[in-house]
C-alpha cells in the first residue's frame, strides 16, 4: 500500500509535462533518406529490430505447429498442462537469463549481449528443428528463450541510444511492431509447408527460427556502440565520433551533435555523482522511481494479460471453437490477422510524435475493451444457443481485437519503457519489463489450455474474465500514464522527477552560438597563419 500511495502522490503533473515539452530543443530538421550518415545508421537500426521479429516468430510458430497433424502425431497429441508447458518453456528459458542481461549490458556494452543471445538462439532453433523426441524439442524451446532475453533487452536500448533525436520515438516504437513481421513470416511459411503433409511441415518452420538471429549476428559487429555507454565508461572521443559520423556525416562540431554530446555527458555525470552505481533498490528510493517501477510492471502485465496471448498461441483453438475445422483455413486466418496487426502497428508507430503516447494508449485499450464485450457476447450466443452467424461474428471480433491491440501495445511497450527511464536505470528497467512479460506469458501459456478445458463449451466465461480485467487496465492507463512526446531522451526525466531531475541544463541556441564563435575563431587563426 505504501508503494501505491507513493506513486499516486508522485504521478507527474500536467504542468511538468508541458514545461518539459516547451523546453525541448528545436533541432535542425533532417531527412534521413537524403543523409548518408543516417541512411547507414538506420540500416543498422533494421538489424537491431530483428530481435523483435525473433520473438514474434516464436509466438506464432507454436500456434502454427498445433495445426499440423504430423506434429500432433509425432508428440502424441499434447493437451492441457503438457501443451501449456511446451508453450511456456520459451518463457521459462527467458526468465532464467533475464537477470544476467543488465550486468553484461552495463559493463560490456549493448552489443555483447546481442551477439551472445543470437548464438544461443541459433543453437536452440537447430535443436528444436532436428529433435527426435519430446525432450529435445523442449530443450530447444528453453534454449531459444534463454538466448532471446539477451538480444531482446539490449537491442531496443542500443537502438534508442543511437537514433537521431528527431527519429528516436518513431524508430523505437516501430521496433516492437516488428514482432508481427516474425509472426507473419512463420504464419505464411506454415501455410505453405502445410501442403507437404509430413514432418517437414513443422520442421522447416522450426529450423527457420534461426534465420533472424543469423542475420543479426552477421551484422552486429558493424553496428556502432551506444554513445551513452561509451561516455559512462569515459570513452568520450569515441562517443563524439559516433554521434558526429551518423548524425552529421562526420561533422563533430555540428550544433545538434554538440548539444547531444554535452547533454549526455553532463546528465550521466550528474547521475554518477548522485550515486556511483545503480541497484534495483533505487526503484524504491524516490517517489519518481516508485512511479516508474509500477508503470513498468503495468506495461509488462497489460501487454500480455489482455487476451492477446490467446490469439498469438491458441488461435487454432479459437477458430475450432468458432466452427472452422480446416487446418489450412485456420492457418490462413492467422496469417491474415497478423498481417493486419503489422500494418496497423507500424502506421500508428509513425504517428506517435503527432498524436502522443497517452491518446494512443487510451484509444487502444478502450477499443480492446469494447471488442472483448462483443467477442464475449457472440461466443455466448454461439456456444449456448447456436445462434446462426454468431461464430463468424466471433471471428470478426478476434480480428478487431488484434486491430486495437496493435494501436499501442505492439509498439509502445518498449519505447514508452525506455522513455520513462534514466540512463543508470535503463538496463535494469527493461529487465523488469521483460521479466514481467515473460512471467505473465509463462502463466498464460500454462493456464490458458487448462482454462479452455475447464470452460469447454462455455469459453465465453473465460472471455468475460478478460473483459473485466481490460476495464481495470483502461482505468489504470487513464489515471497514471503520462505524455512523453517532445523532450530528448535525457530531458524526459523532468516529466517524472520535476525539479529533482538529474539532467543537464543546456540551451540549444547557446550551444549553436558557441559553435559559431569557435568556427569564427578557427577561420581567423587560419587567415592569420
Amino acid at each position: 500500500m505504501g508503494l501505491l500511495k507513493g506513486i499516486s502522490q508522485k504521478k507527474p503533473k500536467s504542468e511538468a509535462v508541458v514545461q518539459a515539452q516547451e523546453e525541448a530543443p528545436d533541432f535542425e530538421k533532417v531527412n534521413w533518406a537524403k543523409d548518408p550518415g543516417l541512411r547507414k545508421l538506420y540500416f543498422f537500426a533494421v538489424i537491431l529490430c530483428f530481435a523483435s521479429a525473433t520473438t514474434g516468430y516464436d509466438g506464432m510458430f507454436f500456434n502454427s505447429v498445433q495445426n499440423f497433424n504430423s506434429w500432433q502425431e509425432f508428440f502424441n497429441h499434447p493437451k492441457g498442462g503438457e501443451l501449456g508447458l511446451l508453450a511456456a518453456l520459451y518463457q521459462i528459458g527467458s526468465l532464467i537469463s533475464i537477470p544476467m542481461v543488465p550486468y553484461i549490458a552495463d559493463n560490456y556494452g549493448r552489443k555483447a549481449p546481442i551477439a551472445l543471445g543470437c548464438v544461443i538462439m541459433v543453437a536452440g532453433a537447430v535443436l528444436q528443428g532436428a529433435c527426435q523426441n519430446m525432450g529435445m524439442f523442449m530443450g530447444g524451446r528453453a534454449l531459444l528463450g534463454f538466448g532471446n532475453s539477451f538480444a531482446q533487452i539490449a537491442s531496443p536500448m542500443l537502438l534508442a541510444e543511437l537514433c537521431h533525436p528527431q527519429h528516436r520515438a518513431r524508430l523505437t516504437t516501430v521496433y516492437n511492431c516488428l514482432w508481427n513481421v516474425g509472426a507473419l513470416v512463420v504464419a505464411w511459411l506454415s501455410f505453405g509447408t502445410d501442403f507437404l503433409g509430413n514432418e517437414w511441415s513443422w520442421r522447416i518452420p522450426a529450423l527457420g527460427q534461426a534465420i533472424p538471429s543469423l542475420i543479426q549476428l552477421l551484422f552486429i559487429f558493424w553496428v556502432p556502440e551506444s554513445p551513452r555507454y561509451l561516455i559512462a565508461k569515459d570513452r568520450h572521443d569515441e562517443a563524439l565520433n559516433i554521434l558526429g559520423r551518423f548524425h552529421a556525416n562526420g561533422n563533430n562540431d555540428h550544433p545538434t551533435v554538440q548539444f547531444e554530446f554535452r547533454e549526455i555527458r553532463e546528465t550521466i555525470k550528474r547521475e554518477m555523482a548522485a550515486k556511483n552505481s545503480s541497484s534495483y533498490l533505487d526503484f524504491l528510493r524516490t517517489p519518481g522511481n516508485k512511479y516508474r517501477f509500477i508503470v513498468l510492471i503495468s506495461l509488462g502485465l497489460f501487454s500480455q494479460w489482455s487476451g492477446n496471448a490467446i490469439i498469438s498461441n491458441y488461435t487454432s483453438t479459437l477458430y475450432l471453437n468458432a466452427g472452422i475445422e480446416s487446418s489450412t483455413a485456420r492457418l490462413g486466418l492467422s496469417a491474415g490477422q497478423t498481417g493486419l496487426s503489422l500494418i496497423v502497428s507500424v502506421t500508428l508507430a509513425m504517428q506517435v510524435d503527432k498524436f502522443g503516447r497517452r491518446p494512443i494508449f487510451l484509444a487502444s485499450t478502450g477499443g480492446m475493451l469494447m471488442t472483448f464485450v462483443f467477442w464475449t457476447l457472440s461466443a455466448g450466443l454461439y456456444e449456448e444457443h447456436g445462434s446462426p452467424g454468431s461464430n463468424y461474428a466471433m471471428i470478426f471480433f478476434i480480428w478487431l481485437f488484434g486491430f486495437f491491440y496493435a494501436f499501442a501495445w505492439s509498439g509502445l511497450l518498449i519505447s514508452y519503457s525506455i522513455e520513462i527511464l534514466p540512463y543508470k536505470l535503463r538496463a535494469k528497467g527493461l529487465m523488469i519489463v521483460n521479466l514481467v512479460v515473460q512471467a505473465a506469458l509463462t502463466l498464460n501459456n500454462y493456464a490458458n489450455p487448462n482454462a479452455f478445458d475447464h470452460f469447454e463449451g462455455h469459453t465465453w466465461k473465460l472471455y468475460l474474465i478478460y473483459t473485466c480485467w481490460i476495464f481495470l487496465e483502461l482505468t489504470f492507463v487513464y489515471l497514471f500514464y503520462v505524455e512523453t512526446k517532445g523532450p530528448t531522451l535525457e530531458e524526459l526525466v523532468k516529466v517524472i522527477d520535476g525539479p529533482d531531475a538529474e539532467v543537464a541544463d543546456l540551451d540549444l541556441a547557446q550551444v549553436e552560438q558557441e559553435v559559431k564563435i569557435g568556427h569564427e575563431a578557427e577561420e581567423f587563426e587560419h587567415k592569420r597563419g
